[in-house]
């Protein structure tokens, strides 16, 4: 994803595609789908039950990166690629920015804006062009395994200091046996949530000014939160081992962990990664820097876009605000209970299926009374149209200051400038 965003400066003053006018066939158009969701098979199927008009053709075509490789150079050939596909929330200023995306604002998105708390729709909107439509996020919480807290008499902390505290007595108590967490330095989006909590604005980026953008990585908030990290990880109090791996996932499974900063989309990730752990866990808010405080952060999130390869937008458009669509509660029982998504739809994350629902996993717990609340807290965050390149920054700095055990503040700084000169480099005025 390097080159897409100095390929795209050179397009912002060109008008996005999909919305030429096709006549539609007789039967059912078919609208082509990219999407990675887990059980999103019996999705497409529940939709394409319940409609006549349209026909979903859906596609795996990897997670991710993988995805985003195949759908730039589909974007770039001007063929192949889908009509309606799924990008995480951060990737949108740099797809948005090569022009290949349709404003859905013009096919009735803006009537479905209410159905989601503001941040939300800002992650995928400017003004009254709409880029994409929200489906999932990542509010974040603090999952703790109860049977270690009780072992080692430890309270729940509700702030960071308290967390601190908490995990001095664990190392003292468990001998050194058992950490506090484990600090995944190779996720930038954990970072970025972390980061987000504590009032971090990295960016300040608008698509209505797409080649203006103020680029601040190394700011005091996430300066803050780094030197807190530091501080348990220096002392022995939190682990480094990367996210995502089996070292990781023993680790939530054993009593090397006593709890996880976790996600909205965690309760079905650690179910089916640490499922020797079933029962033991239990989840609470996220601690705060401040006693009294309720500032959040968000981990993770994706939407359904329209590019301009699509035949019919005004169909294409449709699909996108339907498949995850408040509405369609068959969908999102699906998403919920197999896939375990965290629906961003304001009517499914209040009604009292969701709010309501027992996870066994956690002991019965009613852990969505912990994310909503959370969800409904985030800030304002604005991406950058190179996020690839921020998250590479901040994974790759970090890594090279928990090795060499060098500062990790002083990597932030690297990392500032290292992006302060790609930006540049592709074209941007930096401010």
């Amino acid at each position: 994803m390097a080159a897409v965003a100095a390929s795209a400066l050179a397009l912002t003053a060109c008008s996005s595609g999909g919305e030429k006018a096709a006549e539609k066939p007789d039967g059912p158009v078919t609208v082509k789908v990219w999407a990675w969701y887990p059980e999103f098979k019996a999705v497409v199927d529940q939709y394409n039950a319940t409609h006549t008009d349209v026909k979903i053709e859906w596609t795996n075509a990897g997670t991710g990166q993988d995805q985003y490789t195949k759908l730039q150079t589909a974007l770039k050939a001007g063929k192949g690629a889908p009509d309606v596909v799924q990008l995480e929330l951060q990737e949108i200023p740099t797809f948005a920015l090569t022009k290949h995306l349709v404003d859905l604002g013009k096919h009735g998105a803006n009537d479905v804006k209410g159905d989601y708390v503001d941040w939300a729709w800002k992650q995928v909107s400017s003004g009254d062009q709409v880029y994409a439509i929200p489906v999932d996020a990542g509010p974040m919480a603090m999952m703790y395994r109860e049977d270690i807290f009780k072992k080692y008499n430890l309270t729940v902390p509700t702030t960071w200091d308290e967390y601190k505290a908490q995990a001095e007595k664990l190392k003292a108590a468990s001998g050194g046996k058992s950490f506090i967490t484990d600090f995944g330095a190779n996720d930038g989006g954990f970072m970025t949530g972390l980061f987000w909590q504590a009032g971090a604005k990295p960016y300040a980026y608008d698509l209505a000014n797409p080649s203006s953008i103020g680029v601040n990585v190394n700011n005091a908030e996430a300066k803050k939160v780094l030197e807190y990290w530091e501080g348990l990880v220096n002392g022995g109090l939190a682990d480094t081992t990367a996210f995502h791996t089996t070292d990781f996932y023993n680790g939530l499974n054993t009593e090397k962990y006593a709890t996880y900063i976790a996600a909205g989309w965690g309760p079905g990730y650690i179910q089916a990664n640490a499922a020797g752990s079933s029962g033991k866990w239990k989840v609470a808010p996220l601690p705060q820097w401040a006693a009294g405080e309720n500032k959040q952060g968000d981990w993770g999130g994706s939407s359904f876009a329209v590019t301009d390869q699509a035949k019919y937008p005004d169909v294409a458009a449709k699909v996108a605000m339907e498949l995850f669509g408040a509405k369609n509660t068959e969908a999102w029982k699906i998403g919920i209970d197999k896939a375990f998504l965290f629906p961003t739809a304001t009517p499914v994350l209040e009604s009292d299926t969701f709010k309501n629902k027992q996870y066994d996993f956690f002991g019965g717990q009613k852990v969505n009374e912990v994310f909503v609340p959370a969800y409904n807290q985030i800030g304002e965050l604005a991406w950058s149209p190179f996020n690839s390149y921020n998250f590479n920054q901040l994974t790759t700095n970090l890594n090279q200051a928990i090795e060499k055990k060098t500062s990790w503040t002083a990597a932030l700084d690297t990392a500032q400038e290292n992006v302060k000169n790609y930006a540049t480099q592709q074209g941007f005025k930096v401010q």
